[in-house]
């Protein structure tokens, strides 16, 4: 009733060109003229000018992540303090619910 069907490979449809033969060819070396004047490499990346507004705003913007980060910490810190506070407080509870009711026995 639910059989899978599995797909089958397409058949190649037409003759495939063979690859064609690659000849060596002979390198034959250039002569070499002295150049004029040694060239000064470009720098490979820009560079940056960083001006009293640039460093400004750069110190402004990494103080705000720090106190950012800062402050999810405390409070994810402060949150755990408060859950295990809490279940320390319903265990010791419990305990003495489940002594009470032990005497009572």
């Amino acid at each position: 009733m639910l059989r899978p069907k599995i797909p089958t490979m397409p058949t190649p449809t037409g003759h495939g060109t063979p690859p064609a033969a690659v000849e060596p060819t002979a390198i034959i070396p250039g002569v070499r003229t002295p150049s004029a004047a040694p060239t000064i490499p470009a720098p490979s990346r820009p560079v940056v000018q960083l001006t009293p507004g640039t460093v400004l705003a750069l110190v402004g913007g990494g103080t705000a992540v720090v106190l950012v980060v800062g402050a999810v910490l405390v409070s994810m810190l402060l949150a755990v303090a408060i859950t295990g506070v809490s279940v320390a407080v319903v265990a010791v509870v419990l305990r003495s619910l489940i002594a009470s009711e032990a005497k009572r026995r």
